[in-house]
């Protein structure tokens, strides 16, 4: 398998038995996957859980799985309903704690000034915050667009609504975002 193998391709593959076919789509997802379930629940804690959980059961479909949609699709539908279950066992969304101000602390190369250190944080903050305050399903398709790379069709599948729902969520979205974010665009 090579790095220019189709995530589709290589899921295959890992459930043909290859295992170094696995270690490259987790190479390729766990960045992107992390990230979007650590906005969507806000702990870090949660999002490791649901992660670990997203992954197994990744590991557990091989054997069934077949090419039915982008992969992408099919592994951000997996944490979407991880995500639901998760908070319909919470009854309700679970609120920001330190763990985020961890997570935009690291984002930083080690490299950079102090100076520029700050500034990165203060804008990382600024992202998070404007990203928090959209409702929960706008905030959702933003992040399979951006981190998932997932189109309209896709996210639709993913969440199981519209294609227009999801193109009308997605426009709310940048829309707030950019008022937010103005000054910084």
């Amino acid at each position: 398998m090579s790095e220019a193998s189709s995530d589709e391709a290589l899921m295959l593959a890992y459930r043909d038995g290859r295992e170094e076919a696995f270690e490259l789509l987790y190479r390729r997802w766990r960045g992107k996957l992390y990230r979007y379930l650590l906005h969507q629940c806000n702990q870090a804690a949660v999002a490791d859980e649901v992660f670990q959980d997203v992954w197994l059961r990744v590991v557990n479909a091989r054997f069934s799985y077949e090419v039915t949609a982008k992969f992408s699709t099919w592994l951000f539908r997996i944490a979407h309903n991880r995500l639901i279950d998760h908070f319909r066992a919470q009854k309700g969304t679970v609120s920001l704690d330190d763990d985020e101000q961890t997570f935009i602390e690291m984002a930083a190369p080690e490299h950079e000034t102090p100076a520029r250190l700050l500034d990165r944080k203060q804008v990382a903050e600024r992202i998070v915050k404007q990203l928090q305050a959209l409702p929960d399903e706008q905030r959702e398709v933003f992040l399979m667009a951006e981190e998932g790379g997932m189109t309209l069709e896709e996210i639709a599948n993913a969440t199981g609504v519209g294609r227009e729902i999801v193109k009308s969520r997605l426009r709310y979205a940048l829309g707030k975002l950019r008022q937010g974010l103005g000054d910084l665009l």
